[in-house]
């Protein structure tokens, strides 16, 4: 590994390569971003931590892939923890949610919920294009079930660890390269179980707490760490104006003038993700609805 002082450490993404064992991996540490996430609502300590575990994951799923559009981790139950929400944009922005109903447990077991279904889906609405996998839900933490989705997907194996506390939001991933399994074309059969020995000796509190290039190189130094240029991630949001108008055009002049009648000639469209308020009097209700008059209604959707 370079010797450079201008490493980043926070709200950013590191790819890298062990090129002795034939591993690739990604590490992301989030700060300020998972902070703005977390300060949104007074959710309870152990949805606190998933929440942060779930944004550190879809921003590391986005390690390996070219991405166009935005990458989400997506959770629902008829549990106490009724949605989980987040997501990471081809620009590095990301942004997340939950939903639940008390009382919550004090230990989220995601194969415990009650009708549970988990699913990451990567693409672009805009563009048509959107592909989505459902995530097997027979393990009770969140880096448990994505390792088993990397396995029944990809037929490889890969190592992920998760942690969230008050200040950090942190997710590391490795996976076995196909066809991999030593360097120079000499066969390291023993390649990946070393890799993942050197991985069980972290501890989640050094995975929260250490600089990116220190805990690379204190794990893997023997395995010739290879770092990549660093992306780098931060909070934002992909609502608009637009968006909100396409929405209310979904449901329709009736429901839209009942909205209006109730509150005094005014529609007020908050957006759960980062608050940002949208507001429509009569004048610009009409306007929205005469740009597209064929309009069929429909029930409201999540603003996302």
């Amino acid at each position: 590994m370079t010797d450079t002082p201008t490493f980043p450490t926070d709200d950013v993404l590191y790819r890298f390569l062990l090129e002795e064992a034939g591993v690739r991996g990604v590490l992301v540490r989030l700060g300020s971003s998972w902070r703005e996430v977390a300060s949104r609502a007074d959710y309870p300590a152990p949805l606190r931590s998933l929440l942060g575990e779930s944004l550190a994951a879809s921003a590391l799923l986005t390690g390996n892939i070219k991405l166009e559009g935005t990458l989400s981790v997506e959770f629902k139950s008829s549990g106490p923890l009724r949605l989980l929400f987040t997501e990471c944009a081809d620009q590095g922005r990301l942004r997340g949610l939950a939903r639940w109903n008390d009382p919550l447990p004090g230990s989220l077991d995601l194969g415990a919920m009650e009708n549970a279904l988990m699913a990451i889906t990567i693409g672009s609405a805009e563009r048509g294009q959107r592909y989505q996998g459902l995530v097997s839900l027979d393990k009770p933490s969140l880096a448990q079930a994505l390792e088993g989705y990397f396995m029944q997907s990809e037929q490889l194996p890969a190592r992920i660890m998760l942690v969230a506390d008050g200040d950090h939001a942190v997710g590391l991933m490795l996976q076995k390269m196909p066809g991999e399994g030593g360097h120079g074309g000499v066969s390291d059969d023993d390649a990946w179980n070393r890799v993942s020995h050197l991985t069980n000796t972290l501890t989640l509190a050094e995975l929260a707490t250490t600089r990116p290039e220190e805990l690379l190189f204190r794990l893997y130094h023997e395995e010739n760490v290879r770092l990549f240029e660093p992306r780098m991630l931060a909070f934002g949001c992909s609502c608009s104006r637009e968006r909100v108008q396409a929405m209310l055009r979904s449901l329709g002049r009736e429901e839209v003038q009942a909205a209006l009648d109730a509150r005094d000639g005014e529609i007020e469209v908050i957006c759960e993700f980062c608050a940002q308020r949208y507001t429509f009097d009569k004048v610009d209700a009409e306007q929205v609805l005469a740009a597209d008059p064929a309009a069929v209604p429909a029930a409201p959707t999540r603003l996302q």
